[in-house]
């Protein structure tokens, strides 16, 4: 008996340890999620957009493919590529980062030169294979949260404190897995929004329940646009502060700092709100500096990159049917 007792002792001992340890994963993973808010925020502003012009049947199953790839994107291959980086090659992420950044600003940039240049995505859907297109649309949201997942695995990882590498992914996961369930399900409410107003203009109660109805199904459209016009824009402002604080990691730091010096220099002449002026302008120079980037990399990508790549691809032996 006394045996027995001792063994539910430790047994209790061990359990409230493993408490005590799942409290410190889940804290950690909140704080560090946390400072990864700007990146949380520019992922969901960016995913709408994929699902705009397809069909309501669609919506929610190319959400939920999206969702399972940015699981498969942080858990499977970013958390261990930042354990190892951070742990053997921390120079490299800066440099990997702003790769990341540098796409972001050219997928921004050409969705701002479609745009001027007349140039419609809903009419690629209307006229176009909607399964091919799927697949397509589908492909890229996973190859862009893959680099918003990245930046953001990078923020949660900067932000843990020091501890054992089983802590830091047992928080990385926690944080990757949170933050990925908050933003597609965020998305999910957001395209789904309209079917909701549906139901309530026809099957409300009240007056004001099918008004409020009506008001959604009419204001969605103008909404998601503008969620549209947010996710580019925010492709562009994050892409452009990954490369230019790149930059400043690797040495090059004056863009950094005179951006820094405008913005201060500018929110001291508001001292009502002078680290929210700070901020604006800075995002402001981000983003102009990420555009400009982008302009500069879509003939780079369009002239030589596609080419070369296309070229590789026809060279690459392709396997032939077995008789």
């Amino acid at each position: 008996m006394s045996g027995l007792l001792a063994l539910l002792d430790d047994l209790a001992s061990i359990a409230k340890v493993a408490a005590a340890s799942v409290d410190d994963v889940i804290g950690q993973a909140a704080k560090a999620g946390a400072k990864a808010a700007g990146a949380v925020i520019d992922d969901a502003a960016v995913t709408p957009k994929y699902v705009q012009g397809f069909d309501a049947s669609r919506e929610i199953p190319i959400v939920w493919r999206i969702a399972k790839g940015s699981f498969f994107n942080k858990l499977v291959i970013l958390l261990p590529a930042a354990l190892l980086l951070s742990a053997f090659a921390p120079w490299a992420i800066p440099p990997l980062l702003m790769l990341g950044g540098a796409y972001l600003c050219f997928e921004g940039a050409e969705k701002v030169a479609h745009l001027f240049g007349g140039h419609h995505e809903a009419d690629e859907v209307a006229s176009g294979d909607p399964t091919h297109l799927e697949e397509q649309k589908v492909a890229g949201a996973i190859k862009t949260d893959f680099i918003l997942s990245a930046e953001i695995m990078t923020i949660v990882l900067a932000a843990l404190p020091p501890g054992g590498i089983v802590m830091k992914a047992a928080s990385l996961a926690a944080a990757g897995s949170g933050i990925t369930v908050l933003v597609y399900g965020g998305v999910a409410a957001i395209v789904k929004a309209d079917d909701l107003g549906v139901l309530m203009s026809l099957r409300g109660r009240l007056a004001v329940t099918r008004a409020l109805g009506r008001g959604i199904v009419h204001g969605m459209p103008r909404f998601l646009k503008l969620l549209a016009a947010v996710g580019t824009a925010a492709m562009i402002w994050v892409g452009g502060a990954i490369v230019i604080h790149g930059l400043y990691e690797l040495g090059w730091g004056w863009l950094h700092h005179h951006i820094h010096d405008i913005a201060v220099a500018v929110a001291a002449r508001v001292p009502q709100a002078p680290g929210l002026v700070e901020w604006i302008v800075t995002a402001f120079f981000d983003g102009l500096f990420g555009l400009a980037l982008g302009l500069a990399l879509i003939p780079v990508a369009t002239r030589i990159i596609a080419p070369a790549w296309r070229l590789v691809a026809r060279l690459r032996p392709r396997a032939t049917p077995h008789r």
